[in-house]
């Protein structure tokens, strides 16, 4: 298993800090380092600048926004990407979500699987410098009533395959990661509840004569350090009630059915109904510690190394931290400690 982190979104005054930190996960030898994007930074520019202040470590999206860009440009960008960055990009891709997707880019969010399936396939047709025609169910290329003609990427790519990873929450987008990418970003990942997650994704490869054999499991985590686990899970309390509470509609938030399936279904809706209702502070204390505990790394090197063994056991081949941290020393120094518990763990690859 090998380490990664997530850099979120950028902004916020702290460029420089995020920055370093990646310089620093490079020095300690994690394997990549993934920037997100919603409806402020774009993944692309951040990985760009990570890129060029690195020499090593993978750069990833987690994820572009497949409603943000058509397939043709997300190639190009790959193979930029690639291209600058010397072979070390890899391609996350996710649908977003209906209030993004259709209140930001002004694309309906409809059909997200078989929309997905065609994206891929096109990107790869384009990576793979092929002339692209496709005609779909959700995408037709090049238009059949204009003067468009099939193009081939003028650009090369610096390695044959650039792996794409899809994020994925329900269980028939498991099933579609499994199939048609080459890793898997999840979010809320339980070592309890993984063998039901990766059962779809081993269904998914199954169908193209594959097993989990090569295929990346990413897993994002929080990570915060400290002597006691409860502090730990503090910081991590406003994100976990966004996600569950009020990332989506009360209708469809795919975050919310996740910790549902889990288990938590009183927990789920207490928290949906308190952010919902704009008591962020009770959605936040509505987040059970257990909860937090087995979807996040907390407490000390020794309890994180426990940690990382159970995630391993599990199948994850890349665990990739977000780092909850009231100061950049802070964030630095926790880095750090999850090196060292990888060691102590001893399921480092």
């Amino acid at each position: 298993m090998r380490l990664g982190i997530n850099l979120g979104y950028w902004g916020a005054g702290q460029d420089a800090e995020a920055l370093a930190l990646a310089q620093e996960a490079e020095r300690l030898g994690f394997s990549v380092a993934w920037a997100a994007e919603a409806y402020g930074s774009d993944a692309a520019t951040v990985l760009t600048w990570v890129a060029a202040h690195t020499e090593r470590m993978d750069v990833g999206s987690a994820v572009f926004q497949i409603p943000a860009r058509s397939p043709a440009m997300t190639a190009m960008t790959a193979a930029t990407l690639d291209s600058l960055s010397g072979g070390r990009f890899r391609l996350g891709l996710g649908v977003s979500g209906p209030q993004v997707s259709e209140g930001w880019h002004g694309v309906r969010f409809d059909k997200p699987l078989g929309r997905t399936r065609e994206y891929v396939e096109i990107v790869r047709r384009a990576l793979r410098r092929e002339r692209v025609s496709f005609a779909g169910q959700h995408y037709t290329l090049p238009l059949p009533d204009g003067p468009g003609k099939a193009l081939k990427l003028t650009v090369h790519p610096v390695r044959e395959h650039i792996p794409v990873y899809l994020a994925a929450v329900g269980p028939k987008n498991l099933e579609l990661a499994g199939e048609i990418a080459d890793g898997w970003l999840a979010i809320f990942f339980s070592p309890r509840y993984a063998a039901e997650s990766l059962a779809g994704i081993a269904a998914g490869r199954a169908t193209v004569g594959k097993d989990l054999t090569g295929f990346d499991v990413v897993p994002t985590v929080p990570l915060s350090v400290g002597p006691d686990v409860a502090a730990c899970a503090e910081p991590v309390r406003g994100y976990a009630a966004l996600y569950v509470g009020g990332m989506g509609s009360r209708e469809k938030n795919f975050y919310n059915a996740l910790a549902r399936r889990m288990g938590y279904d009183e927990a789920a809706t207490e928290i949906q109904d308190r952010y919902l209702a704009k008591d962020i502070a009770g959605a936040m204390a509505a987040v059970p510690l257990d909860f937090l505990d087995e979807t996040a790394l907390l407490g000390p090197r020794e309890r994180l190394a426990e940690r990382m063994q159970a995630y391993a056991e599990t199948g994850v081949t890349t665990l990739t931290v977000a780092v909850f941290a009231a100061s950049q020393p802070g964030r630095i120094e926790a880095i750090r400690t999850a090196a060292e518990a990888l060691d102590l763990a001893g399921v480092g690859a």
